[in-house]
Parts: C-alpha cells; structure tokens; sequence
C-alpha cells in the first residue's frame, strides 16, 4: 500500500482544512487507517483513526469535537476535516494504513510523506 497525503496548507486560527490521503493497492479497504501529526521539536502523535469499514472512528481528546476521519473505499481514499483550527494544530500530518485499528504507530506499517498544516495566531 502506498499512501499520498496532501490539503494542507496555512490557515488562521478558527478556519478549516481538509486532509486527504490517496492510496494504492487492494489492501487498503480492508486496513484500518490513521491519521497522526508531528510539531516543530516534538514526538508524533496520535490524531485519529477509522476501522476499514468506516463504521468506527476514535480520537484524540486534543481534536474530538474539531476533528471528523472519513473515508471513502470506492476511491482508496481517507480524509481529515479539521475545523476550529488552533495554533497548536500546526504540523506535518501524516496518513496511515494498517491491519490493526487503534492510536498506536506500531500497528500502521505503511505510511503517507506527511502534509504541512500551519495555523496562524
């Protein structure tokens, strides 16, 4: 499975954006997938994440409510819609397939290039 992340881009505080991520390969409409983002001098973390199917998505507590993971299997393609951008959402955000549904990296063995969000004060 190959991944192409991309919708990012600079917004200011309280705008929106939305992520997409492209894949390839028959695996993926059968993979969970996630979305995780990395800030300036901090570890990636976990943003959210959507079983193969679409019927469960988990979040972060710092996006739940702001963010909504979709995704559309007939296109091989997920989506973030960020709403309510804050400063601190600024970061490459990177898409992510796996077997394993869950916010762990470890279960995601393929992953996107990462798209840069930037969200002004």
């Amino acid at each position: 499975v190959q991944l192409q992340a991309c919708g990012g881009g600079l917004v200011e505080a309280g705008g929106s954006l939305r992520l997409s991520c492209a894949a390839s390969g028959r695996a993926f409409s059968t993979n969970a997938a996630g979305w995780f983002r990395q800030a300036p001098g901090k570890e990636r973390e976990f943003v959210a994440t959507i079983s193969w199917s679409g019927s469960r998505q988990y979040y972060a507590d710092s996006v739940t409510g702001r963010f909504t993971i979709s995704r559309d299997n007939a296109k091989n393609t997920v989506y973030l819609q960020m709403n309510s951008l804050k400063p601190e959402d600024t970061a490459v955000y990177y898409c992510a397939s796996g077997p394993y549904y869950g916010g762990s990296e470890s279960g995601y063995p393929y992953w996107g290039q990462g798209t840069q969000v930037t969200v002004s004060s």
